[in-house]
């Protein structure tokens, strides 16, 4: 993974998991990786590891069983609501996108609709 100077590593690598946890990738009820093999994973320190899973925990996407591990959470509709806010921001981050580029709401939208058109042939 590539992290962004401009933003917290823990943050990142919590974005990916969150990703990860809303598409599927990682399941709901599945283990997560041990706190070192995740900083081996992402390359970064234990400690945070440590954090990304501890903020992951106060957000209720994830549970840490003393003696298991950690794992997803397995409420769904917690799991939702993250892909549904997900979705939103990156709706949000592109009308400011268009909106810097001059482009108005209405044009955005018959854009997306073109592609569509495109991608469905």
């Amino acid at each position: 993974m590539q992290y962004d100077a401009n933003a917290p590593i823990w943050l990142q690598v919590m974005s990916s998991l969150e990703l990860d946890m809303v598409t599927g990738k990682r399941p709901p009820g599945e283990k997560l990786p041990g706190g070192r093999d995740l900083a081996v994973q992402y390359g970064i320190n234990p400690n945070t590891a440590s954090r990304v899973y501890q903020e992951l925990e106060r957000k209720g996407l994830c549970e840490t069983r003393r003696g298991l591990g950690t794992f997803v959470t397995t409420d769904g509709a917690r799991l939702e609501g993250l892909r549904r806010e997900m979705a939103q921001r990156a709706v949000s981050q592109f009308l400011s996108s268009m909106d810097h580029l001059g482009i108005s709401r209405t044009e955005a939208a018959r854009m997306i609709l073109e592609e569509e058109k495109i991608c469905q042939t």
